[in-house]
């Protein structure tokens, strides 16, 4: 009988960087050629960002897009994991939660009837920006809370760009958790050893705020979502969602368009927004841009990308005028 597979969430709020981390557990994992792994990504946002950057990285990538990961029916997220294990037999399975997203339906599902033979639950870790540690919108939202609270390893990222002052609160907002966490960590650009991912599981239960209302059969729906893609006589197609407090919007371009660098930096520097993630291609070069903290980064990325963008923010912005002002920026 086959042994179960070793499945690890990768857990945190917007912005923590869980990505990034994901792609830094990967390099570790090529340089060893070690084994086979494949990563189960999930967005607030109807078009999937991450599922693109992690491309090329040596893994399985499967996607479902639109914050269906954690909901209680979780259709869209069985059907994809179960077309993901039996298509690649992984040796180890990364899962990558919205950062929207309340873990412990889906830790129940992994762990539950089925999946409790099939999957080996190990150590929930928890990406968290130190510096958003002195802002009540994340310390008093429940599922901020709950991420660490059901997480056996806590690990503070973007260290590079935290001061004395954030290291001091990290230590202090993670002492007091009971029962204590098995690892509490600093890293760079998503870097922890390898071996925390083999830690145990501590079975930690939390409940949400608001327990989400059990469906009826009747409401369950009859079909997936659909993948956002485009028409033979579209250019471009619009998908939104909402939830939890915040709005999101998405848009898939046609891969044959291409964006005036210096019109597409300045919009994207110029939008308020709490977080952004596109891949965008100007001439022959792609770019990746990731705005989180109020800063935007621009990268090159090499390999053949859709045009895609997407933005979350608390408040619902002006949709169509972006819009309008990304399809000004076309070449």
């Amino acid at each position: 009988m086959r042994k179960r597979i070793p499945t690890h969430l990768i857990t945190g709020f917007l912005g923590t960087g869980k990505t990034t981390a994901i792609l830094e557990l990967l390099r570790q994992n090529q340089a060893l050629m070690r084994e086979r792994w494949a990563v189960l990504v999930n967005e607030f946002g109807e078009v999937g960002i991450d599922g693109a950057l992690l491309l090329g990285s040596g893994a399985e990538i499967r996607e479902v897009a639109g914050g269906c990961m954690c909901c209680v029916a979780g259709l869209p997220m069985k059907v994809a994991l179960n077309t993901l294990i039996a298509k690649t037999k992984p040796d180890r399975l990364l899962i990558e939660t919205t950062g929207l997203g309340h873990p412990q339906a889906l830790v129940d599902t992994l762990t539950g009837e089925f999946y409790g033979d099939v999957l080996d639950l190990r150590a929930i870790i928890a990406l968290v920006d130190p510096r958003k540690l002195n802002d009540p919108r994340y310390l008093e939202h429940p599922i901020f809370r709950d991420q660490l609270a059901i997480a056996d390893v806590i690990v503070a990222n973007k260290t590079d760009l935290c001061s004395a002052e954030d290291q001091d609160r990290f230590d202090i907002f993670t002492q007091d958790y009971v029962p204590p966490k098995q690892r509490i960590g600093w890293a760079t650009q998503g870097e922890f050893p390898l071996d925390w991912l083999d830690l145990a599981h501590g079975g930690q239960r939390v409940a949400p705020a608001i327990p989400p209302r059990k469906p009826s059969l009747l409401e369950l729906p009859s079909t997936l979502p659909e993948p956002i893609e485009l028409r033979d006589d579209e250019e471009f197609a619009r998908r939104e969602n909402t939830g939890d407090g915040y709005f999101s919007c998405g848009w898939l371009f046609a891969d044959h368009i291409r964006f005036d660098q210096g019109r597409l930096f300045g919009l994207m520097m110029g939008l308020p927004v709490d977080r952004l993630k596109g891949v965008l291609k100007s001439g022959d070069t792609t770019f990746v841009f990731n705005h989180a903290d109020g800063v935007l980064s621009i990268t090159e990325t090499a390999g053949d990308h859709e045009n895609l963008l997407e933005i979350i923010h608390r408040e619902k912005l002006d949709w169509q005028l972006i819009e309008d002002q990304l399809l000004q920026a076309r070449m």
